[in-house]
């Protein structure tokens, strides 16, 4: 039997599960967190918040289920840093993180707003208390970046989206040292038209590794006369060399659908930066910014998400 694309993920019926309401100070939004499962199985949501001046910075929330009773920092986890940072003047959004073995760290690739518009920053963390900051290492305009969790051929794999004439679409790039990028190549290409991923696309949480290759979970921007509306889709690529794409699926698999993420600050989005993966090594759990405005949680499957695109790919 087909597996229907809408049906890969399904919401949670408490979302959404955290807003601006649950916070212990002031502030207008909560939303687009990073996640990662600790080593003692608590989920942490490193979520971006933005302040009442209209500029973001990272909070952290500990949750021993994933799902309720939320512990968040009653003070900003990461703030933007502009006297030491300049390229942070406008905040710092949308962290992905990506837990490194070799490293024992954790590598959170976030957006610095710079002046010159958004450029990719990175950090490193054993205890999200204290972070080693890179700095921006992809100039603007750049976002929608993660780190790949081991080095392929030797160097490490930067995941990308900087914007160029005529689109913007997800590019991946190599480092020795996590500092100096180049072999930069083109990953995955928005396509043109009417399609539902045209002109714009990004990489939403970092790639899954499976045994079928890196699964991905991407948005794309469709823009119409009422503006524009954020949906996700799935592509595979090639395990040791992860700038080829072996499949795509044609359609979106979620979309803006509840109101919570119809109506909000920016209306019509669902827009992931993290996931974690259940201990059956198949259970995804999806968390996504509700319209700029909230945090909702999805949840679905490695192989049901791997069979959609054998089918559709």
């Amino acid at each position: 039997m087909s597996i229907l694309p809408t049906s890969l993920f399904h919401r949670h019926d408490r979302n959404p599960i955290l807003s601006a309401a649950d916070w212990p100070y002031p502030i207008h939004s909560v939303f687009n967190p990073g996640a990662t499962l600790l080593p003692d199985g608590t989920t942490l949501l490193l979520c971006r918040v933005e302040d009442l001046r209209g500029h973001s910075h990272l909070t952290a929330a500990r949750s021993a289920n994933g799902i309720d009773n939320w512990q968040i920092d009653s003070h900003p986890t990461l703030l933007a840093d502009p006297a030491h940072y300049p390229e942070e003047l406008w905040g710092v959004e949308d962290p992905r993180i990506t837990y490194i073995p070799e490293l024992n760290l954790y590598a959170v690739v976030y957006t610095a707003y710079t002046r010159d518009g958004p450029g990719v920053a990175l950090a490193l963390t054993d205890d999200f208390k204290q972070f080693d900051r890179y700095g921006v290492i992809m100039q603007p305009d750049d976002k929608d970046a993660a780190i790949l969790p081991h080095r392929i051929d030797g160097n490490w794999a930067l995941i990308h989206r900087p914007v160029s004439s005529p689109g913007a679409h997800m590019w991946i790039s190599y480092s020795h040292d996590l500092q100096q990028w180049g072999s930069h190549k083109l990953m995955l290409e928005a396509r043109l038209g009417g399609w539902w991923d045209a002109n714009k696309i990004g990489l939403s949480p970092p790639p899954i590794q499976t045994g079928k290759g890196w699964l991905v979970i991407y948005h794309g921007v469709r823009q119409n006369a009422a503006g524009c509306i954020y949906r996700l889709g799935l592509a595979l690529f090639d395990l040791q060399t992860p700038e080829l794409c072996l499949q795509r699926g044609d359609e979106w698999i979620f979309g803006p659908e509840a109101p919570y993420e119809q109506h909000g600050d920016v209306d019509k989005v669902v827009f992931p930066c993290g996931c974690t993966i259940a201990p059956d090594g198949d259970t995804v759990r999806l968390y996504y910014g509700a319209a700029d405005t909230c945090i909702a949680l999805a949840t679905g499957s490695i192989s049901r998400m791997l069979a959609w695109l054998e089918e559709n790919g």
